[in-house]
């Protein structure tokens, strides 16, 4: 570990009174989380209130330049941001991974930062004139996951100080010491109290959720735990947006070229080892083209390395946590016991150090399996095989999650035509999971509400108002 990496990581554990954090490759100890109480974050929510009317009153150009400092703190200090990341959560630090992730959050800070939105002209003839105005909302509360530590930070930070609010952020308690050291960085660039991050467990993030001067809050994870935070949020009639868990489906047509596609789905399906809401999740694949489906995939997969994320050559790694390991364990337990043919992997090693689960393929698997309509948000992939094109689009449909969707085929037009038929926030076109600053991002069913990424994600962190005349 370098210097520099010990020097952040200084600054932001608490060795006396924090909790442990181990590295879920080798279970060797990574830092001391900080863990605040009750009175923490009452005093973090009271600084952000305070901080408030100031900085919306900078201006927009003052928020612009402040967002483009942060993605310039963020880039001076990415390697050790990215070897931090590495040991706490797990993710490799090449591939689409550590440094992937954290030239992700700059890059998302200087997206956001030059967003522009604009006052509405809404009505303006002989009856009047309505323009739509949108203003800060307040103090925004962020609570994040543990997959994407960094990003989905950025995610909720930066809109939210891009339209004038103030930040009060919670992090995982699996991995606090990402988001801290993040907050640190750009903490560096910030004007004082604008963001601030308030690590502990599930009581302070309720809290969070119930504070009556919190105007917002934004969630990313669970669908279970979502439901808990929109009913704790629901008494002081907060605003929301909610991005939840996705059971993603993916449909290969009988046009597609199996090997032309093969790097794709895998990427779609084992991005972050599957650790990813919107992940592809199932496939479903045509009978004609089935079996050359399943090898081009094997033979993509055999070639990924698995292993400890500071190793150079990995690029899967090891599931962040040990009851994550357990629910891919029992879901591709649960295949192999109806019958499944597993093509790759299913085996782990039950002694070995480290929450590693073998890359696995799962053939022949009946559409009810509960590997199939179970989220695992893990590193197995069921392919499903279908004779009537309705019938998968009937089975991709049929859940209650619906974040995202794919549809692989050679004919474009013939893809989205397909793609207009599936239930899903985004649907990709021979690609999966490919998000962009840009584009608006939010899920449907269960898999939450509310919009993120581009002038859209800024109308979800600022009150509409509308002035008549």
């Amino acid at each position: 570990m370098s210097t520099q990496t010990t020097d952040l990581l200084d600054r932001i554990q608490d060795p006396e009174t924090g909790r442990e954090i181990l590295d879920p490759a080798t279970g060797e100890r990574v830092g001391f989380a900080p863990q605040a109480t009750a009175e923490d974050l009452d005093a973090a929510v009271a600084r952000a209130l305070a901080a408030q009317p100031g900085w919306a009153a900078s201006g927009e150009d003052t928020r612009r330049q402040a967002l483009h400092a942060a993605a310039d703190a963020v880039e001076a200090h990415a390697e050790e941001l990215a070897r931090l990341l590495s040991r706490e959560q797990g993710k490799p630090l090449n591939g689409p991974n550590a440094r992937f992730e954290v030239g992700a959050c700059a890059a998302w800070l200087r997206t956001t930062a030059d967003l522009t939105l604009e006052p509405e002209v809404i009505v303006d003839d002989e009856s009047g004139r309505a323009i739509m105005h949108y203003r800060p909302l307040g103090v925004v509360g962020a609570i994040g996951p543990w997959n994407w530590p960094m990003m989905i930070s950025i995610w909720q930070i930066a809109p939210s100080l891009r339209m004038g609010n103030t930040v009060v952020i919670k992090p995982s308690g699996y991995t606090p010491l990402s988001v801290l050291a993040l907050v640190e960085v750009l903490n560096s660039a910030l004007p004082a109290d604008v963001l601030l991050a308030v690590p502990g467990r599930g009581d302070i993030g309720d809290r969070l959720s119930r504070h009556p001067d919190v105007a917002k809050i934004m969630f990313t994870g669970s669908t279970e735990t979502g439901k808990s935070i929109v009913k704790a949020a629901s008494d002081t009639m907060k605003r929301m947006t909610m991005e939840l868990g996705g059971n993603d489906a993916g449909i290969v047509l009988e046009d597609a070229d199996p090997r032309a596609l093969a790097e794709g789905i895998f990427w779609g399906a084992f991005i972050n080892t599957g650790q990813t809401c919107a992940a592809l999740k199932r496939l479903y694949v045509p009978d004609a083209i089935y079996d050359e489906v399943c090898e081009a995939l094997i033979e993509v997969a055999k070639t990924m390395p698995m292993g400890i994320g500071l190793e150079e050559q990995n690029v899967l790694g090891p599931l962040q946590n040990r009851a994550q390991w357990e629910i891919v364990d029992r879901l591709v337990r649960a295949a192999k016991d109806s019958g499944a043919r597993v093509l790759l992997g299913g085996d782990p090693d039950q002694e070995a150090a480290g929450n590693f689960y073998p890359t696995t393929l799962v053939a022949d698997i009946d559409p009810q399996n509960p590997l199939v309509i179970e989220e695992q948000f893990g590193p197995a992939l069921p392919i499903i095989r279908y004779t009537d094109l309705d019938q998968a689009v009937e089975w991709a449909n049929a859940l209650d999650e619906a974040l995202g969707s794919s549809v692989w085929s050679a004919d474009p037009a013939r893809a989205v035509e397909v793609a207009a038929r599936l239930v899903a926030g985004t649907t990709w076109i021979n690609k999966h999971g490919a998000v962009d600053p840009r584009i608006p991002f939010g899920g449907a069913r269960e898999s939450g509400f509310g919009m993120e990424f581009g002038v859209a994600g800024l109308k979800e962190v600022a009150q509409p108002h509308v002035i008549s005349q």
